[in-house]
């Protein structure tokens, strides 16, 4: 079940589920900002993927293929999508899970919370599937014609927020492929992360 809140004070406060016998705590940061400056290294990696998919068309196309104006609107549309973002999080939880989506307090931070036990597998795919609002726009940026500037502007634009803001998703699966086997269940407990057998 999506619950929805714009207002989220404290995240432990919707991830306090009762931990299962024999949880095991993975080591993570203790900190979401401590996580961000580690994961950082992932948003640089994907920004320059992106800026290569835009030197290459550009390149190819031996002239400016976006127009500056639709490249800050395609930004901002990406942005818009950060809630859709987390719905999509959300929406790989079974029924009976209680996932709370909405905007932590006095930042400009979504967030999507739940703790609730998922395969590992179930797990990955619930970290990655965001990559949808990347992919998709960034599949049309790279199909349209060159001529198409507004488009390509709006596309890229909207495929560089979509491809670069899970990158936390993306160290939180690196960190549960080094630290839990296959058959683990992963869970969210407070701000900490746990594999259960």
């Amino acid at each position: 079940m999506i619950q929805i809140n714009f207002s989220i004070d404290d995240i432990d406060e919707f991830q306090t589920r009762e931990l299962p016998t024999g949880a095991v705590r993975i080591k993570t940061p203790r900190t979401t900002d401590e996580m961000m400056k580690k994961a950082s290294p992932i948003a640089v990696l994907l920004c320059f993927f992106m800026t290569a998919a835009m030197f290459i068309k550009t390149v190819s196309a031996r002239e400016v293929v976006f127009s500056p104006v639709s490249l800050i609107a395609g930004f901002l549309l990406g942005f818009c999508l950060i809630f859709v973002h987390e719905l999509l999080h959300a929406a790989v939880y079974p029924e009976e899970a209680i996932v709370t989506v909405g905007k932590l307090k006095g930042k400009l931070t979504f967030v999507a919370l739940a703790s609730y036990p998922l395969k590992r597998s179930r797990f990955i795919i619930m970290c990655l599937v965001p990559f949808i609002l990347g992919l998709i726009p960034l599949a049309v940026f790279i199909i349209s014609p060159a001529e198409f500037r507004v488009l390509n502007g709006l596309m890229f634009g909207a495929a560089c927020i979509g491809m670069v803001s899970p990158f936390p998703d993306v160290y939180n699966v690196i960190t549960v492929l080094r630290s839990a086997e296959k058959n683990d269940k992963i869970m969210f407990y407070k701000d900490e992360m746990y594999k259960v057998r």
